[in-house]
Order: C-alpha cells, then sequence, then structure tokens
C-alpha cells in the first residue's frame, strides 16, 4: 500500500476512510485558507507552469533535488492517487453530497471552462467546503453558463465517470493540507497540471493506483483501441503476436484502457501482488 495508506488510513486504502473527508477537518482555519488560495491565487498557477517549462532547460541532478523538494512538500499540501471507476464508486457510497465544478487545470492550459472537477462531502449540502467555495469570486467556478456548483446525485456523477472514461480521462483523488480529501477530478497528460508535473516531468505529485493492469492474451484480439486512452503510455503491442501487453512500470492502474475494450481482455489486479512493482508509487 502507498505511505497514505500507513500514515492516513491505519493500513487500509486512505481515500476510503470517512474520517478523511469530514467537516471536522476543514475547522483547521489554515486547511480554509489554503483552499481559498489555492483557487484564487491565479499568479501561482501561472508561475507553476512557467517553471514546469523551464525544467527541460534544468541538469538532471539539480531536477532531481527539486523534484524531491517538490514531491515532499506537496504530499503535506496537495496530493493525489489514481483510483479506477470501482473505487470512485465505493467513495460515492459513503458521502452525502457530490458537486460538480469547472477544472481548474483546463481553466489555465485551455482558457475553457470543463467540468471534469467534482467536490465531494460526508455533509448533505456540501458542509464547509461548500461555504468555502460559494464565498469566492473566480469565473472558473461559476462560469458564463452554469451558477457555481452543479449539485448532482450519486447516480448522476458516476454516469458522468463513465462518460469522462470513454473520453480517456484518469480519475485522481486529492488532499487540500493532507489528508483531507475535497476533490476527485478527472485527469489527462494534455491538460491537466498535475499529470504534466508527474508524468512528463518526473516529478510525483500523485501515487499510482493500488492496482496493476493485466491484459489476459487469450481474449485479446490486437485491436490497439486501450492504447489510443492510455495516459501513461503503459500498453506495447507485438506486432510478431498481434496483441497488446501491459507495461507494469508504466502502469498507473487506473483501468481506464478497460472502457475501449470489447473483448473484456483487460482486468485490474492487487498491486500489491505484483513482485516487481508492489513497491512502486
Amino acid at each position: 500500500m502507498c505511505e497514505f495508506c500507513l500514515k492516513h488510513g491505519e493500513g487500509k486504502k486512505w481515500y476510503l476512510q470517512a474520517n478523511n473527508y469530514s467537516d471536522e477537518l476543514l475547522s483547521d482555519i489554515r486547511r480554509r485558507r489554503m483552499i481559498e488560495e489555492f483557487f484564487t491565487n491565479s499568479d501561482q498557477i501561472t508561475r507553476g507552469i512557467e517553471n514546469l517549462n523551464r525544467l527541460d532547460k534544468t541538469p538532471k541532478f539539480i531536477k532531481s533535488m527539486i523534484a524531491r523538494i517538490i514531491t515532499g512538500r506537496q504530499k503535506k499540501i496537495h496530493f493525489g492517487q489514481v483510483i479506477p471507476i470501482e473505487e470512485v464508486e465505493k467513495i460515492f457510497g459513503f458521502v452525502a453530497s457530490i458537486a460538480r465544478v469547472a477544472c481548474f487545470c483546463r481553466h489555465f492550459t485551455l482558457k475553457q471552462e470543463k467540468r471534469y472537477c467534482y467536490g465531494v462531502s460526508l455533509s448533505p449540502d456540501g458542509g464547509r467546503l461548500a461555504e468555502i467555495f460559494r464565498g469566492l469570486d473566480n469565473s472558473f467556478l461559476t462560469g458564463p453558463d452554469l451558477s457555481g456548483m452543479e449539485s448532482l446525485s450519486k447516480e448522476e456523477a458516476l454516469s458522468a465517470f463513465r462518460e469522462h472514461e470513454r473520453e480517456g480521462l484518469c480519475h485522481t483523488v486529492w488532499t487540500f493540507q493532507s489528508p483531507f480529501i475535497g476533490g476527485i477530478c478527472n485527469c489527462d497528460r494534455s491538460d491537466c497540471l498535475a499529470m504534466r508535473c508527474t508524468v512528463t516531468q518526473s516529478i510525483p505529485v500523485m501515487f499510482r493506483a493500488e492496482f496493476i493492469a493485466e491484459v489476459d492474451p487469450d481474449l485479446c484480439v490486437g485491436c490497439r483501441q486501450c492504447m489510443r486512452v492510455c495516459q501513461f503510455g503503459a500498453i506495447v503491442y507485438s506486432a510478431a503476436n498481434k496483441k497488446v501487453a501491459i507495461d507494469h512500470r508504466r502502469c498507473y492502474g487506473c483501468g481506464i484502457c478497460r472502457s475501449m475494450c470489447k473483448e473484456n481482455a483487460i482486468r485490474l489486479n492487487d498491486r500489491n501482488k505484483v513482485p516487481a512493482v508492489a513497491n512502486l508509487w
């Protein structure tokens, strides 16, 4: 299990522990201020994008040092983990409210409103997290056509997540001053700053999932549709065998590849049971 499971989950999946979503954690004034600043300090995001671009020209050993510093800091402040849709459904099973809002990353990378982010709360009305959001005066939260947060039923939210999978988006849970979890996002390497940082720049700000994908070669017909949606470059194709396989060291266990497989040839296994990647997060 990842280190958050040990630190914040008592040896169980930390993102399935209801206390990590509780309003009680939002009584910490520092956490409330961090959330407010996160969603209002656009200059910080702009600088972050510029700094990511500069890293391409940074010597490898210096970049490695910077990466450790950034990852250590983000684990305390704003860190994520990839989760498959089965785990999303479990989270929706115990939270009391789900609200869809505009994606912060797409607001800056695309200059567009894309509602790929979901706030979750144990309180029926969104609780203190909703209070914080409503108090923010930002166009990316309200958008041109929709007023603030859209309240969704669990069925509506799960249906939306299945549609996001068909778009090739990867599900992730996020902390706001760990261990408080305030949202579930749908990410891709093109537009999501966290995935660009983690996958493209090798500066982890999210853990891999607790799972790993596996292909059944007897069922695979080599259509390669799964390769189209893999955000991590973890699927390889054998021209000799006319089949695909999973590169376990690249796989983040999101399970999105399954949504494209008409043969049901891809399954998710427990990462801990695959020795080669059991400790790779």
